[in-house]
Order: C-alpha cells, then structure tokens, then sequence
C-alpha cells in the first residue's frame, strides 16, 4: 500500500469548492494506464464496476459493490491523454478530470476532482476513496482486480491522513 505523505492529494479550497489534486507516475506505456481509466473491465478492477460511452456527452455509470451508484456525463475523452466526467455529490455537479502525460519511462497521471463541498459531506471521504482507490490502479493496468475488502481497508488507514472538512 502507498500511505506516505509523497502521494496524498493536494486539497485546496477556493470560491467555496474543494479541488482535491493526486500526482502518481506508473513505468507502463501511456495506453495502458489509458486502458485502465477507460474500460469498464479496467475500472472494475481499481474502482468500481462501470459502464462507459467514450465520447463527450456519453453516460459514465459507477457502482461501488450496490454501496454506492452514480451515474455522470463525459466532459472530456481524448485518447489518451485526458478523460473527465461529471459526479453529483453532497447536492453539486464535480467533474472528475484524468490527464496523462507520457515520459521517458512511463506515463505520469494527475487526477483532479474538482467543485466538491467543502463541508462535511460524501465530498469529504472522496480524498482518502481517491488515495485508496488510486493504490489499486497499477495492479488494474495489468489487468489484476483489488478485492473490495483490501480497497476499504486502504482508505480506513489514508483517511487519518486527511483533515477533517468543517460540519
């Protein structure tokens, strides 16, 4: 598991939304991370079972074990460097924002959920769920599922990591 300081979101708060960033570098060719964003069987492994139209418009549909659903719109699709689409939480649209960049070794990711409440809320458990969920993407790129189990024991040890949002 990745619990050090290096790989915790950067949280910010501006104009009354929460912004949330995460930097992680994978030594896999860009395509193949791009697989594992994309795809539902992909994103089934790392973060929850999915159905996706990949084109702008499309719908993007999550499920996190029946626990939690939603159900956004695709922003943004251009393979394979950016990937974004939109979640209703706590009352607001955020738009989750994947971008890749590819290097001499691999390719770098920068996630970025954007317009979250900065009150307590869901909004609030999403910085240490991204964290957790993010430990399990290189295993995804290979094309190997995280059990569930390990996903939410990884975000209960990341969750101290982060402040508490004001009630």
């Amino acid at each position: 598991m990745i619990d050090t300081q290096e790989t915790l979101g950067q949280v910010s708060v501006a104009d009354d939304a929460l912004q949330v960033v995460f930097h992680r570098h994978y030594a896999r060719p860009i395509e193949k991370v791009w697989a594992a964003i994309t795809t539902p069987e992909r994103l089934a492994d790392w973060l929850a079972n999915a159905e996706v139209e990949l084109k702008p418009g499309g719908t993007i549909r999550l499920n996190w074990n029946g626990i939690h659903e939603m159900q956004g719109r695709v922003l943004v699709c251009e393979a394979p460097r950016a990937f974004a689409w939109t979640w209703e939480l706590d009352g607001r649209e955020t738009v989750v924002r994947f971008d890749l960049k590819s290097d001499g070794d691999g390719c770098w990711l920068t996630l970025t959920h954007s317009g979250l409440s900065p009150k307590a809320g869901r909004g609030s458990g999403v910085r240490a769920g991204w964290h957790a969920h993010l430990d399990g993407l290189p295993d995804a790129i290979e094309g190997r599922k995280t059990a569930w189990e390990v996903k939410t024991a990884r975000e209960k040890v990341v969750a101290g990591l982060y402040p508490a949002l004001p009630a």
